[in-house]
């Protein structure tokens, strides 16, 4: 089959793999219909080089259709189509039985003292090969995989039920923002148009979204959101005017670790990127540093005894925090992976309807054959031509 695999950093390509079979009782195999680049997709195409391997297929937004199942299967059979979690959860061990999906004991990668596995994301998380492919093998599939209605509506309509829309609403959830409150969601790519979307699904009264991409902030005022201009104003200082000198109840941090205006952690990155894995690993694991400006905007915007939300990914191992704005302020600070299949029931009824409260519709702006992956991140890091979100077709 042919499937999209790292080659280097900033270099991936599309070739020939052996197709995947079943190998163990619990396991489906996918006919993929459509894929989607995640932001995090990024983070190993430019930073976290150091834990993937020549070859390792990238990838963990992936629906299709049930070819083959292994025998210890449930109600899947061949033909069902499918959107599949990014992360790898049984759904029966302590953690998932406390909606941890993300955590669960059986598929924790110890070795690296990490989370439940993923789906095309590194040695850190089980080197599991990614759904950016024809076909994929399924681990867990007695509990992962959501049916989808086999009707005749776009992947679109369903496709992001696999990390970004339950990651969203996750993050919503964690923000805790009261009824009829405020919410600002920093960083408007694909997670973050979806936090605002949800945001106001849930009972936000202003939402406010800040980037510095004008096409990006064209289509969070289309879904009613109040956009800041990240390039033109003193983020804080404006979101502190806009709610009557408070800040606002809830902030979501939407960005993670490669956030603009932070030039002294972005070059150290780089840096460590060049170096060889052994090295970088060490130095990562040790005394690694994110680019924090879009996180410490966050506690600085976010009103008196109001939450923090983090779904943007971090990795740092030495990030400094401005913990005495932190205590001072009482601020609540969550984060984590999403919890996908926490959040799918909710999510699914919203999908299968006639509207399209969410705007699922409204966001892809490039849809491209499978071949054309490497421009496709190419043209998404560069955000170039006007990209949000790139779903790709095997």
């Amino acid at each position: 089959m042919r499937a999209l695999t790292w080659q280097g950093t900033e270099n991936v390509q599309v070739v020939d793999v052996k197709d995947p079979v079943i190998q163990e009782p619990t396991d489906v195999i996918v006919r993929v219909t459509s894929t989607a680049i995640c932001g995090s997709d990024l983070h190993l195409y430019r930073v976290l080089g150091m834990y993937i391997d020549e070859g390792d297929i990238l990838g963990h937004e992936p629906m299709g259709y049930v070819e083959e199942v292994g025998s210890g299967i449930g109600d899947l059979s061949p033909g069902d189509r499918v959107v599949i979690p990014f992360n790898i959860s049984c759904g029966h061990c302590g953690m998932c039985r406390l909606d941890l999906f993300s955590q669960c004991e059986t598929t924790q990668v110890r070795d690296y003292g990490t989370g439940a596995a993923l789906f095309g994301y590194t040695k850190m998380y089980g080197q599991v090969p990614g759904g950016q492919a024809e076909y994929l093998r399924v681990p867990q599939a007695q509990f992962g995989p959501v049916k989808v209605p086999a009707d005749d509506r776009p992947d679109e309509r369903y496709l992001f039920l696999s990390d970004i829309l339950p990651t969203a609403w996750q993050a919503v959830q964690y923000a805790a923002v009261p009824s009829g409150g405020t919410v600002a969601v920093f960083g408007l790519g694909p997670v973050g148009q979806f936090c605002a979307r949800v945001a106001r699904h849930l009972g936000a009264e202003r939402v406010f979204g800040v980037d510095r991409v004008p096409e990006r902030l064209a289509m969070a005022a289309r879904h009613g959101v109040e956009t800041v201009d990240e390039l033109s104003a003193d983020v804080p200082a404006e979101l502190m005017e806009l709610t009557g000198g408070r800040g606002p109840d809830s902030v979501i941090d939407a960005v993670g670790m490669e956030a603009h205006g932070s030039p002294v952690p972005a070059a150290a990155q780089r840096l460590v990127g060049l170096m060889p894995d052994g090295i970088a690993r060490s130095l990562t694991e040790r005394i690694g540093v994110d680019r924090m400006t879009v996180l410490h905007q966050c506690i600085a915007a976010v009103r008196r005894g109001g939450t923090v939300s983090v779904s943007g990914v971090y990795g740092g191992a030495v990030d400094p925090m401005p913990m005495m704005q932190m205590f001072d302020k009482q601020i609540t600070l969550r984060m984590g992976q999403a919890n996908v299949r926490a959040w799918t029931d909710q999510i699914l009824p919203l999908l299968t309807g006639d509207d399209d409260p969410l705007g699922v519709m409204d966001l892809v702006t490039h849809r491209l054959p499978l071949e054309e992956a490497p421009r496709a991140y190419e043209m998404f890091q560069r955000k170039e031509d006007g990209c949000v979100k790139v779903v790709l077709t095997p």
